[in-house]
């Protein structure tokens, strides 16, 4: 694999809409807020941008002074570079882990990103885009979420996998997705989810969005 995901790079686009719910709604949500908390030129930084997702919608809506694209997948980022050539954007290879900026930046947004850490690595993460983040920025983060009870597991699991089902994938392509849960990613409850945030130093912590086994968590610095 050219990155830490479940599909390549190349494919990454046309998977991922057949793989999450209402994937296409996390980033108009986010816009909404923005839109809501900002009248300025901002400097935005997208951690795990993958191919580019948030920031085609971003310089399509938003007032940019400079968008920083973050992956530390080399492929990821050559495809962006591609996508944005021109754009007020700065490129960078390199994991939200190795983040190590001060008050420089109005909104920071990662959509994906932070199931793939433990629990202390993803509170350590998540500080490091605190930290980023200038006085009254906002983070937004879009992750899987762990339901409560060995109940609700095994009902959302299989709700997941008839969603992906209906969008034409095989049967083992599903079965081979949904097994990843707990060993290739490890998504926390939503609980959780607003305590690591709250733990990472933000005062103000809200949910904008849950679908399936997908939330939306705002930070305010």
């Amino acid at each position: 694999m050219d990155n830490i995901s479940a599909f390549h790079a190349s494919e990454y686009d046309e998977k991922i809409k057949m793989t999450l719910p209402y994937y296409e709604e996390f980033y108009k949500q986010i816009i909404d807020i923005v839109k809501i908390q900002f009248n300025k030129p901002l400097r935005w930084l997208d951690v795990g941008c993958g191919t580019g997702k948030m920031a085609e919608a971003v310089f399509d809506t938003v007032d940019i002074d400079k968008f920083i694209f973050c992956d530390n997948s080399p492929q990821m980022i050559d495809i962006v570079k591609k996508r944005f050539k021109g754009k007020k954007a700065d490129f960078t290879i390199s994991s939200v882990q190795e983040l190590d900026k001060s008050n420089s930046f109005d909104v920071i947004t990662a959509i994906q990103v932070f199931h793939y850490f433990q629990r202390e690595e993803r509170i350590s993460a998540i500080r490091k885009c605190y930290n980023a983040l200038c006085a009254n920025g906002i983070f937004v983060t879009f992750e899987n979420f762990a339901p409560y009870t060995e109940v609700g597991k095994t009902l959302y699991l299989q709700r997941w996998k008839s969603y992906q089902l209906l969008q034409g994938k095989s049967a083992k392509e599903c079965d081979k997705h949904i097994s990843r849960y707990g060993k290739d990613y490890f998504p926390i409850s939503i609980s959780e989810h607003l305590e690591a945030l709250n733990k990472a130093g933000f005062k103000n912590v809200e949910i904008v969005w849950v679908s399936n086994m997908q939330a939306g968590f705002l930070g305010i610095k």
